[in-house]
């Protein structure tokens, strides 16, 4: 057996198939569903916005999705893995490939610096609401708005935020200990590999989050209003639909709902068997 042939064999992958989907969930269900997906069905129009969504989701996901899947697995590896051997085979030269493969993960590490931030106040605002302080706030909107103030301090350009950190120290600013805390949980994850981290750690954080939100849902039901909400969601403007901003943004949002051209499908299908 060659070292490569070898190398692959014992390669670190997913224990079973739901470990597979709820991993490809989590990689999908994240801020682009849960914070922005309701101010898009809100702002283009319930029904009006989620017909063209619905058709986007049901098009990239029969074609796009599938294919970095297939990418992935074929290459068994990531996309400057992927896309070097994909012009290998065609040109014979791989150089090019890699480049284009790269720029995923420029874009992804641009997203992570984002979402790393964003991590460090959902890690704030948990332990807020296991200690009682949220509960506390009650509906004051000036306690609520200036909490959150503290948290996410905001800077008018690059040097202002630079002079801040310098002046405060990174644990002075905002959630500026969450942040690490952020971090550490990540890599711990990560240090344990796809299986016994990756794998394992959606294994519990999905379930949870499903039914965190059948909990909201059920509290959103008993809210004054609740019925025009629902009433709204399910209107169909048809004029609406002849807009081309809706099927933009529709478009862009199922990109988001199925993490579509970044890392993570071509990564994890790099990881599934040949059979699969």
């Amino acid at each position: 057996m060659s070292d490569k042939h070898a190398t692959l064999e014992n390669r670190d992958g997913f224990q079973s198939k739901w470990g597979f989907i709820l991993a490809c969930i989590g990689s999908a269900v994240g801020m682009g569903n849960i914070w922005r997906f309701p101010i898009m069905v809100q702002q283009f129009g319930g029904m009006t916005f989620l017909i063209p969504y619905f058709l986007f989701v049901l098009l990239i996901g029969s074609t796009g999705i599938i294919e970095e899947f297939a990418l992935g697995r074929w290459a068994q590896g990531g996309p400057v893995i992927s896309f070097g051997k994909a012009t290998e085979e065609r040109t014979g030269n791989k150089r090019l490939g890699e480049a284009i493969g790269a720029l995923p993960i420029v874009g992804s590490m641009m997203l992570a610096i984002g979402y790393t931030v964003v991590m460090s106040w959902i890690f704030k605002y948990c332990w807020m609401g296991i200690s009682g302080s949220l509960y506390a706030m009650g509906t004051d909107m000036a306690t609520i708005g200036g909490t959150f103030g503290g948290t996410a301090p905001e800077a008018e350009t690059l040097g202002e935020a630079l002079s801040m950190m310098f002046s405060n120290g990174i644990f002075g600013i905002g959630n500026g200990v969450w942040l690490i805390v952020g971090l550490v949980a990540s890599l711990a994850i990560m240090a344990f590999g796809v299986g016994n981290g990756i794998e394992k750690a959606n294994k519990v954080m999905m379930p949870a989050l499903f039914f965190l939100f059948v909990i909201l849902g059920i509290y959103i039901c008993t809210l004054p209003g609740a019925s025009e909400g629902y009433k709204y969601i399910f209107t169909l403007k048809p004029e609406g639909l002849l807009n081309p901003q809706v099927w933009v943004f529709a478009f862009g949002q199922a990109f988001f709902s199925l993490s579509v051209a970044g890392n993570g499908s071509v990564i994890y299908g790099s990881y599934l068997p040949k059979d699969e």
